[in-house]
């Protein structure tokens, strides 16, 4: 006689949930003893939840290298996934309790471009440091290109920051405005283009300057890019010879050449005295930048994560 299977929620009943815990801090660390310190057990508890962990899931997840461990393939499939299941968890059993941020231990999760770690980051991390000294801040860089399914990814945390796009249009999503940006050329200093007591680049000269442009694939580029949506706007087809994979690297990548970029303005006042950098006015009308913070609707009544948005709005003021 066949036994049939036992059902998802008999499985999950003969889990422990603690492993959960166990597994985020272990493929954080990648060290049995600083994981063990983290969660506040002992490093033999450490060592045996590891143990039982890799019988589970039939795999070594930390590999000994001569530099230390480092995760195997699978371990790295599950690092996404433990992050979204621990956060769903804190949010799950917060809510229905008040949120006092002073004594709150739990953490926070945002998916961000590192442009916007650069711009708002160091503000949100010392309010947080002053304000709410037990939460944990998770910012996890955004690539250009998202999942299929946006709705279940934001789901898992507890917020994107992103400028609108079609993508997010859906009705499980929430959003507030943070803050707006602009466009803007930067190039090289001792660049031909920028001297004169007021250099302005028109769109022919973009169109023939060779191009640093982020989050554009070997192969033509991304419609998901900005820069794919801006430059199409400005009807420049770039001579692209640097391809980067994150904005703060533009920049660097312009420093000592002939080339041209389209960065935000914010950041791009940021580096440019410091990397011998001039900001130009972007020629014909590039768009706005418009960044806001995307939730799913789960989290409207959870008064920790009402707390973040309000943190994130008032902050954002002050820029």
């Amino acid at each position: 006689m066949t036994v049939p299977p036992h059902p998802p929620s008999v499985r999950l009943a003969n889990l422990d949930l603690n492993l959960l815990v166990s597994l985020r801090e272990l493929l954080r660390e990648r060290n049995v003893t600083r994981a063990a310190a983290r969660i506040g057990i002992s490093q033999p508890a450490a060592s045996a939840a590891l143990s039982r962990l890799r019988r589970h899931f039939d795999d070594e997840l930390l590999s000994r290298h001569p530099g230390g461990y480092v995760l195997t393939p699978l371990a790295a499939q599950l690092v996404d996934q433990v992050e979204g299941v621990c956060s769903a968890a804190e949010r799950l059993f917060g809510t229905g309790h008040g949120f006092d941020p002073s004594t709150a231990r739990r953490g926070f999760t945002l998916l961000v471009a590192d442009y916007t770690v650069a711009v708002l980051g160091p503000a949100l991390s010392a309010a947080a440091a002053r304000r709410a000294p037990g939460v944990e801040l998770r910012l996890r860089l955004v690539r250009e290109s998202f999942s299929a399914d946006i709705g279940e990814t934001i789901r898992l945390i507890d917020g994107l920051i992103a400028p609108p796009a079609a993508r997010f249009e859906r009705p499980e999503l929430r959003s507030t405005a943070l803050f707006d940006d602009r466009w803007v050329c930067v190039v090289d200093a001792a660049n031909p283009v920028a001297a004169g007591p007021d250099p302005i680049l028109d769109l022919d000269e973009l169109a023939a300057m060779p191009w640093v442009v982020p989050f554009a694939p070997d192969r033509g580029m991304s419609a998901a890019a900005p820069m794919t949506r801006q430059l199409a706007r400005l009807g420049v087809e770039p001579d692209i010879r640097v391809r980067v994979e994150s904005y703060l690297s533009v920049p660097y990548m312009v420093v000592g050449t002939n080339r041209v970029a389209l960065l935000q303005e914010r950041l791009a006042r940021q580096v440019a005295d410091g990397l011998g950098l001039v900001v130009l006015p972007c020629p014909g009308d590039p768009g706005p930048i418009r960044e806001r913070l995307w939730w799913h609707t789960d989290l409207d009544p959870d008064p920790a994560h009402q707390w973040l948005r309000e943190l994130l709005v008032e902050l954002s003021a002050t820029l």
